[in-house]
């Protein structure tokens, strides 16, 4: 939780659950890092960002369009 942990330890959850950011996969995982900036930064909780995407997807409301790897 947010409360619980201080932003360089939620830079380093995000870090490691999501692997190298800085792979070359056409911009994929600086995407994925970019979706959970406002948990890094203590706005939101991971589980919160993560039922937000499950619904965009589930649900077809307007996201930002996924091209190849990487969002536009």
């Amino acid at each position: 939780m947010i409360k619980d942990t201080t932003r360089e330890e939620r830079e380093k959850i995000v870090a490691e659950s999501i692997g190298n950011i800085s792979g070359a996969c056409d911009g994929c995982m600086a995407g994925l890092a970019e979706m959970y900036q406002d948990y890094i930064d203590g706005k939101k909780e991971i589980r919160d960002i993560n039922m937000e995407f499950k619904a965009r997807y589930e649900s077809g409301i307007e996201a930002p369009e996924k091209r190849n790897c990487g969002y536009y």
